[in-house]
């Protein structure tokens, strides 16, 4: 075989580990069925998204916590399993950031974060913020997990509807 035959083989190599290991390190599975541990940390392997985000308060913006509250994230669990999300980060492009304390969060169910304050739930969490945090007219929304990896983020750049579904 000649030099370039060698450097099509090692190139073809590389790309197909380099996936392989993309494949395993997004999804925890490896790929051709082949048998292994699984690789990486759960924050690696969870399927934590953003659902629906109703960046803009139905109604007159008060500042209320009734309008407070009708501004909310949607987090959902696509996953097969369930995550504690304890450390997770929710923020926007100001930096406003939301903690989860102690909370699991189900797989196949959503728990929805309002801006305002109330009584948390297993299907509601509470920012506690007396100010708007999502921004009418754009905004990033950026979830992290509990070591700091990005999970999801979902962006609006207009005002529309008042809601996007990520």
């Amino acid at each position: 075989m000649s030099n370039g035959g060698t450097i099509q083989m090692r190139l073809r190599s590389t790309v197909a580990a380099f996936v392989a290991a993309l494949s395993v390190a997004m999804t925890g599975v490896a790929v051709l069925g082949a048998p292994g541990p699984f690789v990486g940390s759960a924050d690696a392997a969870t399927a934590i998204r953003f659902g629906r985000i109703q960046y803009d308060s139905p109604g007159t913006d008060n500042r209320s916590n009734k309008s407070l509250n009708a501004e909310y994230v949607v987090v959902r669990n696509i996953g097969t399993t369930s995550v504690n999300l304890r450390g997770w980060t929710v923020r926007d492009a100001q930096r406003h950031v939301y903690t989860f304390g102690t909370f699991t969060l189900k797989h196949g169910t959503s728990v929805t974060l309002h801006t305002g304050r109330g009584t948390n739930t297993a299907s509601h969490r509470y920012w506690g913020s007396g100010a708007y945090i999502w921004n009418n007219t754009g905004d990033t929304a950026t979830l992290r997990s509990g070591s700091g990896a990005t999970q999801d983020t979902c962006r609006w750049t207009k005002a529309g509807s008042g809601a996007t579904n990520c």
